[in-house]
């Protein structure tokens, strides 16, 4: 029997991206209806996403205006639909004039806060999804649940909705992609949801710290909850990790899974990438050599083409470990080495490493803002790749780095400690160079055991045809959950 899923996403790529969670939603549907699903998508129709309409060929669908209660008001939504690119997985957009007709998909633009409705905004949109599969006569075996933007509907399935003949079967997931950002408001938001106040009361499932947390009440009603990577899976039961969700996810343990996002090889492959200048595989790494060339030239650094060249690609803040590359910096530039970075951030690490190209203008060069071709071009030029981080639910960089034979320099957390395998730990299988305690001395300690291993170019050349040979693709994650989706189904009986 094919699994009809509907999978809810605050955002998804190409419609609407602010973070990782839109790469996910964007391929992850595909891959499922690849393997045989029968998956629908959904998410809030962004004043951003209305403006680019005609390109994505969105129109509108059949249903309009549907009624919803948040409060004491009542908000009609209407629906529109397109297909995901490249696919024939439908999308369907909810049109709310008072909620989702304006720029920005979580804060305001101009003022760079949150919106100050953001909770009516989900409640709404959670609403209105429950509302959208009935006007569709869609009857879901599965209802994925992303992030807390979506995690309330878990609860609405099994508080209002159990009786219901559309909902009354239906299992759900909630996938975790960064445990940080939780939607904590204020306790007045139980009467937006439609909920008494008998569900608030101290250490239930509403109440956190005196407050509503939707992270945790979608932890707390799942029938799953997955996070994108096995060892964040484990990780985010400890304190360290836990963001003060530790206990309520301790207690669920039996429910928490973990899968690795998958990468989009259509895209990140250097044999196919079209924003690199030279194309290269497993069977011939000279185009490689020659994208070094060209990363070179464009950050402006002598063209060494025999110095190691080490890439950093990024937010500029202490999750990502810019903390220990500042520490380590000075003693990095004493080597025989050259590095690039791209990222933005923190302005007071956007100032250090600026400040730091002036000082180092041989060996150091950054670009401050996104761009993605050269970003691109980075994982294709570079002979190492650092992600330092202090956490990472999954990371993709790595697996980028993996795939063009620029070799990881990572820290043993979340989805690094599970997808790149330490070179001297491993040696007939090691892809990368990893290091546990966060501290300033272990990356350095790292960086040079990879400098030694450049130097051994035979032996080098093997971690670059090994690390190339691994298969991330989405098509091995979206296996892994049509298994979870089966035992979520076998497990609500």
């Amino acid at each position: 029997m094919n699994e009809k899923i509907f999978f809810v996403s605050a955002e998804v790529y190409p419609f609407a991206k602010v973070g990782g969670l839109a790469d996910v939603a964007g391929a992850l549907p595909k891959a499922l209806s690849i393997l045989g699903a029968d998956v629908s998508v959904i998410m809030p129709y962004y004043g951003d996403v209305q403006e680019k309409a005609r390109d994505f060929q969105i129109k509108p669908a059949e249903i309009r205006g549907v009624p919803i209660v948040v409060g004491d008001n009542v908000e009609n939504f209407d629906l529109y639909s397109a297909k995901l690119p490249d696919s024939q997985v439908p999308i369907y957009f909810v049109k709310s004039e008072k909620y989702f007709d304006r720029k920005g998909i979580y804060f305001d633009p101009e003022t760079k806060k949150d919106f100050p409705d953001q909770a009516e905004r989900l409640i709404f949109f959670a609403k209105a999804v429950l509302e959208s599969a009935s006007a569709l006569k869609f009857k879901p075996d599965i209802l994925h649940t992303n992030d807390h933007h979506t995690s309330i509907l878990p609860a609405y399935l099994k508080i209002t909705h159990r009786h219901h003949p559309i909902w009354r079967n239906t299992a759900t997931v909630l996938t975790i992609h960064n445990l940080a950002y939780q939607g904590i408001f204020p306790p007045e938001t139980m009467d937006l949801m439609g909920l008494g106040e008998e569900f608030f009361y101290p250490e239930g499932p509403f109440e956190f710290y005196g407050n509503v947390n939707f992270l945790k009440i979608g932890i707390f009603f799942a029938d799953a909850v997955n996070t994108v990577s096995p060892t964040y899976a484990t990780e985010i039961q400890t304190p360290e990790y836990g963001n003060k969700l530790d206990g309520v996810l301790r207690s669920v343990s039996h429910k928490v899974f973990g899968i690795i996002n998958g990468v989009d090889y259509s895209v990140w492959d250097p044999s196919v990438d079209e924003n690199i200048e030279y194309k290269y595989s497993i069977d011939d790494l000279s185009g490689k050599r020659m994208m070094k060339s060209v990363v070179l030239r464009q950050f402006e650094l002598p063209e060494e083409l025999d110095i190691p060249l080490i890439g950093m690609i990024g937010r500029m803040a202490d999750q990502k470990g810019f903390d220990l590359v500042a520490e380590i910096l000075p003693e990095l530039m004493k080597k025989d080495v050259k590095m690039v970075i791209l990222g933005s951030g923190d302005p007071r690490y956007e100032k250090m490493f600026k400040d730091a190209q002036k000082k180092y203008p041989k060996k150091l060069s950054v670009y401050t803002g996104f761009n993605g071709p050269l970003a691109h071009k980075i994982e294709a030029g570079a002979d190492m790749f650092l992600m330092p981080s202090r956490f990472e639910p999954c990371g993709l960089n790595q697996m980028y780095s993996l795939r063009y034979g620029t070799v990881p320099i990572v820290r043993k957390t979340g989805g690094l400690a599970d997808t790149v395998i330490d070179v001297d730990e491993k040696p007939n299988v090691g892809t990368g160079f990893v290091f546990s305690e966060y501290s300033p001395q272990a990356l350095l300690d790292t960086i040079n055991r990879a400098l030694m291993h450049f130097s051994e170019r035979k032996e080098w050349r093997k971690i670059i045809i090994r690390g190339m040979k691994q298969d991330f693709s989405w098509e091995v994650s979206a296996k892994k959950y049509l298994e979870l989706y089966r035992k979520v189904k076998e497990m609500k009986g």
